[in-house]
């Protein structure tokens, strides 16, 4: 039994290890969207539930929810019953999904600049954190586009909701933002 719990908990430390070693690319990420994340953002801040949580009840930052929302199929029999998954997110946030593809449409890319208006009151210096689940890609690459674009206070938290969750934080439903394209990329 102890050879057991030693066995996982040094698979436990090899995979955090692992986390801690992504790189950071020089692009955004195209596919594989769920796996380990780099630890850092060029032009970012890379920050923790804990600091997220600080930031969120100071409401001094707004929050962006980058979790892709799948589509409805369109080769589903009549009749039917399709239901969205809940999202249960930070409360407050502004949940943009599809926002965080390696490459994305200019309608979608039209959304996520509307959304970041709305999140920072048009301001490119107020506070923005960008988040997702952990070791999620579509995180890195929504918050290294909304550097890219000019904001100037962006935090990316990629333990996402998963880490803000395991602090016992609150959560809520959430539904996308008015005016979501119907599709992703």
């Amino acid at each position: 039994m102890i050879r057991a719990l030693a066995v996982g908990g040094l698979c436990l430390l090899m995979q955090a290890a692992l986390a801690q070693t992504v790189p950071e690319p020089d692009d955004y990420r195209m596919d594989h969207y769920r796996a380990p994340v780099p630890g850092s953002l060029t032009g970012g801040t890379t920050i923790g539930p804990e600091e997220a949580y600080a930031l969120w009840e100071a409401g001094t930052a707004g929050f962006i929810d980058v979790l892709p929302q799948a589509p409805k199929p369109s080769n589903l029999p009549e009749g039917t019953i399709w239901r969205d998954k809940p999202r249960q997110s930070i409360p407050g946030a502004i949940w943009l999904p599809n926002v965080g593809y390696g490459a994305i449409a200019e309608e979608t890319a039209k959304y996520f600049r509307e959304g970041l208006e709305t999140a920072t009151g048009g301001d490119v210096s107020h506070p923005v954190v960008i988040f997702c689940l952990e070791d999620c890609w579509m995180s890195w690459n929504a918050a290294r586009r909304a550097v890219e674009w000019g904001y100037t206070d962006v935090y990316w938290l990629p333990e996402g909701t998963d880490g803000w969750q395991l602090w016992d934080y609150p959560l809520e439903r959430l539904e996308p933002a008015p005016g979501q394209p119907q599709t992703g990329g």
